[in-house]
């Protein structure tokens, strides 16, 4: 009997070390499950951030389109007839040089006068676009608004001050169209 019972206490132990291999492979396996489950919940909240983060810029560039559709419509249509002025311009110019002309004649005289008045509405018509012209005589010497392209010394003016206008400037609203040609004072 004593082999029986050595069989037996063999039989149990190797049963006992399997149960308990399998209990450690099953709390072993949890555990990995576990594990696996908090990798993958981790990776998804990532996901979920990163996707968060990109519609937030999404969002953003499109107001910025938006915006910058919308100041690119009111720029357009604040300027519409900006091409047209720059066009008309020297039309204008030569208007300013026929009013020049001294006359004597009768007939010179009148004509004179019906070209003055195409003159007048030519400028209140472009006045009405919001073109005007840059005043420049006596006034101190800005680049943004004046094209120098003559030095004089005179002792009436102050230094760097416009002395000569030799061809007007105009701007339309807020944005200068031609600067004026002048004479500055050193």
């Amino acid at each position: 009997m004593s082999n029986e019972k050595q069989v037996e206490d063999v039989v149990e132990e190797t049963v006992d070390t399997e149960v308990q291999q399998e209990e450690t492979v099953e709390e072993s396996g949890e555990e990995s499950v576990e594990a696996t489950l908090q990798t993958e919940i981790d990776q998804l909240k990532q996901q979920l951030e990163e996707q968060e983060n990109r519609y937030v810029r999404l969002q953003a560039d499109f107001d910025n389109f938006r915006r910058r559709s919308r100041l690119d419509a009111e720029a357009a249509q604040k300027y519409r007839a900006q091409s047209l002025v720059a066009d008309i311009l020297p039309a204008l110019d030569n208007f300013d040089r026929a009013l020049q002309v001294n006359t004597e004649d009768e007939n010179t005289k009148s004509v004179m006068k019906g070209v003055e008045m195409v003159y007048r509405q030519l400028v209140e018509a472009l006045q009405k676009e919001g073109v005007e012209a840059i005043e420049s005589v006596g006034k101190p010497f800005d680049p943004y608004e004046h094209q120098a392209v003559m030095q004089v010394e005179d002792e009436a003016y102050e230094p760097n001050t416009v002395v000569e206008e030799l061809q007007k400037g105009y701007k339309l609203k807020d944005k200068i169209i031609r600067p004026a040609m002048v004479k500055v004072n050193q």
